[in-house]
């Protein structure tokens, strides 16, 4: 089928820069020093799973993270503590975004007393781009695309002695890229404390842009648990850099017109060392039209039964529009019988953000 790939993952996870931090650090405990730190709620949505028949949905909801509305904090203010660690004169970080990244490293700058410059590609909403200026960050529109925006930002930091915090890696560019990656450890840490039951669940639903955070649960959930879960990673249909690499063998740029409600997943082609994780252990690549992105918001907005309310931006609902596309598409069927799907199976998503543009929010669901 067009609209996904089925992977016989290896489990096999290679040594390198990236998973050797990975393997090395413990945010946590830094993470509890920052203000505001504590676990994001995890959800059961028991409504939602009678719905459509499973036999549960555990969704954790990021939207209280940090106060940010997202989880991206969480790599960006690891990864910005170690560099300074390491180079503590460092006055200016700069990054490419196309919304929550940007804020996210704006944020750590400021707790960090330092100053950012932010370069977002061309259509980034205006109410993303007062978001990072919120936090003291000069904001940069380049008119380009996702990629030509990150070489932007790369060439801008080499001219100016600033220091790239982004969260897409390439050859020579890793370590910072696997900081951000193992700040994000902190999020899996939670889950598995928070569902004693993370042993027996049968599929997580992973969404992705250039895919660093994918490929961190990836690799948690590879190392940490005996029996690992089958791991679908989802993308935007015109924004599929991962989807279109596995068809190629390689890491590609995807062929699509990178026109998506999902900002946050609007990306090219995947990240170097993230690439090389996901594609020994996830099962499954997906991609999705956006109108699953809606129904997933939707159905969080006005809950099914007891289900609690739950704002989720269209980027956070990646891996549940997934899910929906899952359970509700006719062409799914070989991906339901690949993923081994009955009404006892119980599926993890993450909703990765809240409403961060809340005029396109409303829109979706016609408040």
């Amino acid at each position: 089928m067009d609209d996904y790939f089925l992977n016989n993952a290896s489990n096999l996870i290679p040594k390198n820069v990236t998973t050797q931090i990975l393997e090395s650090e413990n945010p946590m405990e830094f993470h509890k020093s920052l203000p505001g730190y504590k676990p994001t709620p995890l959800h059961n949505l028991s409504g939602m799973a009678r719905k459509f028949g499973l036999g549960a949905i555990y969704l954790k909801d990021e939207s209280y993270r940090l106060g940010l509305n997202a989880f991206k904090g969480l790599g960006t203010s690891f990864a910005l503590s170690k560099v300074l660690n390491q180079q503590p004169k460092n006055t200016i970080f700069c990054t490419a975004t196309d919304g929550n990244h940007g804020k996210a490293v704006a944020w750590s700058a400021r707790l960090q007393n330092k100053k950012s410059v932010v370069f977002v590609p061309q259509n980034t909403s205006l109410e993303r781009i007062q978001n990072i200026e919120k936090d003291g960050a000069t904001v940069i529109d380049t008119g380009q695309n996702y990629d030509e925006t990150c070489r932007i930002a790369k060439e801008k930091a080499a001219q100016n002695g600033w220091v790239l915090i982004q969260d897409t890696a390439w050859e020579g560019y890793e370590e910072i890229p696997a900081y951000i990656m193992a700040g994000y450890l902190t999020q899996f840490q939670e889950i598995e404390k928070q569902l004693d039951s993370l042993e027996k669940t049968d599929v997580i639903m992973l969404q992705a842009g250039v895919g660093s955070w994918a490929a961190a649960g990836i690799w948690y959930f590879v190392k940490n648990l005996k029996t690992k879960p089958k791991l679908v990673i989802v993308e935007p249909y015109e924004s599929d850099g991962i989807l279109a690499s596995f068809k190629a063998g390689k890491r590609v740029s995807p062929n699509g017109n990178f026109k998506t409600i999902m900002a946050g997943l609007n990306c090219g082609i995947p990240s170097f060392s993230a690439w090389d994780i996901i594609k020994n252990g996830a099962d499954v690549s997906l991609r999705i039209k956006d109108d699953y992105a809606k129904i997933a918001m939707q159905e969080l907005y006005t809950p099914t039964l007891n289900d609690p309310q739950i704002v989720a931006g269209e980027s956070g609902v990646g891996g549940l529009a997934g899910l929906l596309y899952l359970m509700s598409n006719p062409n799914a069927q070989n991906l339901r019988n690949h993923l081994q799907i009955s009404s006892n199976t119980k599926v993890l998503c993450i909703s990765t953000e809240g409403a961060t543009d809340k005029k396109m929010y409303n829109k979706i669901i016609n408040k």
